[in-house]
């Protein structure tokens, strides 16, 4: 199989540097018409400058793509919105979005100010819904889209230091789960990216640069262009990097039923059969969970539900 995105129109945030500009290159290596967004402000999220989606734009113009850049601040919906508006007018329609730019602010939870609480959440999450939100109608008119959101195992599974990150890409995976079905019945695929590279946000942390060569950004990158090509999955949580990938679940076990008159004490004592993996599953939507719960009641409690529902 080779995957084209011939006719397809492309934006990429925070295009400009690390994974952003990788993502840029090989959509347009492979013949997407890219927007290269980017502020172009520090690490923290400070400052602006249009040279390096300029940069990245000019370097597929010279190889033969077609790339322009723009500098939206994806945290101001009005910027995001004109920038969807310029693709449209240049190009006629969106087809992907790749939601990759972020900042950090790492301090513990004890030595982080709320300032730099909100803002990390503003540019990852906000920023994140802003440009869901500008693209949304014109993927539902096409009855075609794909968007890709930006998660961490910072998120999922937690680092010393990242309450701020960490939260803003837990969050990733919530609103990954609801445009999913949302967007079902518009052939909208929406999937999660976990990604680690040797980027800014890690190099402080990388000493070898064996390592570093390893976890080069344009390792993590084809699994980007999967996960917004035609034959992509959707509701897909992929965790990639140095060349490998894996996918993430969130599961739950089968659950213990105590009775709507369970006390602390009996939680306590049934916590290991509680907490079991044995037989756990991955639920499909929120509904599941309590289907689940409901049932087993009923069949503790003897009730027939389907007699229930019938009368």
């Amino acid at each position: 199989m080779t995957i084209s995105f011939e006719g397809r129109v492309a934006i990429v945030t925070g295009g400009g540097n690390g994974l952003g500009r990788e993502h840029c290159l090989q959509l347009a290596q492979r013949g997407a018409k890219v927007v290269v967004n980017d502020l172009g402000g520090s690490l923290d999220g400070s400052g602006a400058s249009a040279s390096a989606a300029e940069s990245v734009a000019e370097e597929i113009r010279a190889a033969g793509g077609e790339a322009i850049a723009n500098g939206a601040d994806i945290t101001d919906l009005e910027q995001v919105e004109a920038m969807v508006a310029e693709a449209k007018a240049k190009w006629g329609r969106v087809d992907i979005l790749v939601n990759n730019a972020g900042i950090l602010r790492d301090k513990t939870f004890a030595k982080m100010t709320m300032d730099d609480f909100k803002k990390v959440v503003d540019v990852h999450l906000f920023g994140t819904t802003n440009c869901c939100k500008a693209v949304w109608e014109t993927m539902r008119e096409q009855s075609y889209g794909r968007i890709l959101v930006t998660s961490s195992s910072s998120g999922i599974y937690g680092n010393f230091g990242q309450s701020n990150y960490g939260a803003a890409k837990a969050a990733m995976i919530g609103l990954m789960n609801v445009l999913h079905y949302e967007g079902a019945k518009y052939d909208i695929r929406v999937n999660a990216l976990a990604p680690t590279a040797a980027t800014r946000m890690l190099e402080d942390l990388i000493d070898s640069e064996k390592v570093k060569e390893l976890m080069s950004p344009a390792s993590v990158s084809p699994g980007v262009l999967y996960l917004v090509s035609e034959e992509a999955p959707s509701r897909v949580i992929l965790g990639a990097g140095a060349g490998s990938f894996a996918v993430s679940r969130i599961y739950e076990s089968p659950g213990v039923f105590l009775g709507s008159d369970a006390t602390v004490d009996d939680v306590a004592a049934n916590w290991e059969a509680i907490a079991d993996p044995a037989g756990q599953v991955a639920l499909a939507n929120g509904g599941e969970q309590t289907g689940k719960f409901v049932e087993m009641a009923a069949t503790a409690l003897g009730i027939d539900l389907k007699q229930e529902q019938a009368a």
